[in-house]
């Protein structure tokens, strides 16, 4: 918006400050269909010309005021309500629901967030499992048994998990690090 009200004079950005603050206020909010003008105080922003009214106020049109008031509040929560709607039907299009149970096997994605820096790196395994499902905090939270030489916390969020699928029909076996590296051992 300054860009536009400054156009070829950028450096006069805090002259035109004002004006498009108040022009942002005096324009209808997509989510509460209202201006912010309308919803703090009640009525349109007055321009120059509405100054010189001067509103009088009597019992009846105080009662009046408190009723359109009421109203004007009770619409702009019903809008904020029918957008808030607009706007979780919108993302859960591309929501996957997934619910786990403890013991279930999954495939955890590790995201370069979850390192210290330096500790990651690009050539990694972004996937690692089949991993077991220790603990389910709720729907949203998981931790699964990581293997020993993840440096990463083991709980999740179930974006990152993903239900493991054998390709084929033999029987899945976890072992523990322990028992892998003593019958490395034994060779």
């Amino acid at each position: 918006m300054l860009r536009c009200l400054v156009q070829d004079h950028p450096k006069q950005w805090e002259e035109v400050l004002g004006k498009a603050e108040f022009a942002f206020n005096a324009m209808p909010n997509r989510s509460t269909g209202k201006a912010p003008f309308t919803i703090v105080y009640t009525k349109a922003p007055n321009l120059a010309v509405d100054i010189i009214v001067l509103l009088n106020c009597k019992s009846g049109s105080a009662a009046t005021f408190k009723d359109n008031y009421s109203k004007l509040l009770s619409d702009v929560r019903q809008q904020i309500i029918r957008s808030n709607q607009w706007y979780k039907a919108a993302v859960d299009i591309h929501r996957r629901p997934c619910s786990f149970q403890v013991g279930d096997l999954v495939m955890v994605h590790l995201r370069r967030e979850r390192f210290l820096p330096g500790a990651y790196s690009k050539l990694a395994k972004r996937k690692i499992g089949p991993v077991p499902i220790i603990a389910k905090f709720n729907d949203n939270a998981y931790s699964v048994e990581l293997p020993p030489g993840c440096n990463t916390s083991s709980t999740f969020n179930v974006t990152d998990i993903w239900p493991y699928n054998s390709t084929d029909d033999a029987p899945i076996t976890l072992s523990s690090s322990e028992s892998s590296s003593s019958e490395a051992g034994e060779d």
